[in-house]
């Protein structure tokens, strides 16, 4: 029954069908990684139980080829002793003769017992034989789907990771399409370009009222001029350019 169970629980866990295990795993990664991890350890009992299974059956073996083995002593020894017999009534010596006789007959007794402890054990050897096979098989079946298993992991954890950059990577161009960096760019060149304006207009505004004060001086040498040839006119005395000019 314990071999039986084993070997129906191989049978099991190598038929499982993950693809739809985890078609209805919410965490496919954390439900492989537990799989990996029940499988290697169904897989050290299996192996744990199949070796004994195995074990027991070289036992059985050693057993009856210890019985052949023996059955074979026995036949050599009836033979001897049969032959020593005929050697003794040929001599005329029955005493002798019917004592190897006996001896015959005993040793005739342990071979046939041999030969039957031999085949008696013969259809177990058999049967453990294909069960130990077919344990043989599972466990090699197990061992196909731990791989399948660790390989299928491996690839949902490099999928995982692939799935998680490409999502970064998206969400990094979202936040740029919501917030244009050359927007800011814009708005810093337009307060740069209103600051040139201010500057030109401070200096415009400086040039102009420089200009006004060069104006000032120019009328009030002009003033300055008429009042000097004024003052000559009522000296009597004319300024140069109007004597030049008479």
């Amino acid at each position: 029954m314990v071999k039986q169970s084993i070997f129906g629980r191989i049978s099991q866990l190598a038929k499982a069908n993950i693809n739809a295990l985890l078609d209805q795993a919410e965490d496919p990664q954390k439900m492989l990684d537990q799989m990996v991890r029940d499988y290697s350890n169904n897989i050290a009992e299996a192996e744990s139980a199949v070796a004994q299974t195995i074990g027991n059956l070289r036992m059985l073996q050693d057993d009856h080829n210890e019985d052949m083995e023996n059955a074979r002593s026995w036949g050599n020894k009836a033979l001897a002793a049969s032959r020593k017999a005929d050697e003794y009534r040929a001599s005329g010596d029955t005493v002798d003769a019917e004592k190897f006789d006996s001896l015959a007959k005993v040793a005739i007794q342990r071979q046939i017992a041999s030969e039957n402890e031999a085949r008696g054990v013969e259809p177990t050897i058999a049967s453990q034989t294909e069960v130990v096979e077919k344990l043989k098989t599972g466990l090699n079946q197990m061992k196909g789907k731990l791989t399948e298993l660790q390989n299928k992991r491996n690839e949902l954890v490099a999928r995982s990771r692939t799935a998680a950059a490409q999502s970064q990577v998206h969400d990094a161009l979202k936040s740029i399409d919501i917030m244009d960096p050359t927007s800011e760019v814009s708005r810093f060149e337009e307060k740069v370009r209103r600051e040139e304006a201010r500057v030109r207009g401070a200096n415009e505004l400086a040039a102009s009222s420089l200009d006004a004060q060069f104006e000032s001086l120019e009328d009030l040498g002009e003033q300055t001029e008429i009042e000097a040839r004024l003052a000559a006119l009522k000296s009597g005395s004319a300024p140069a350019s109007l004597e030049s000019g008479q």
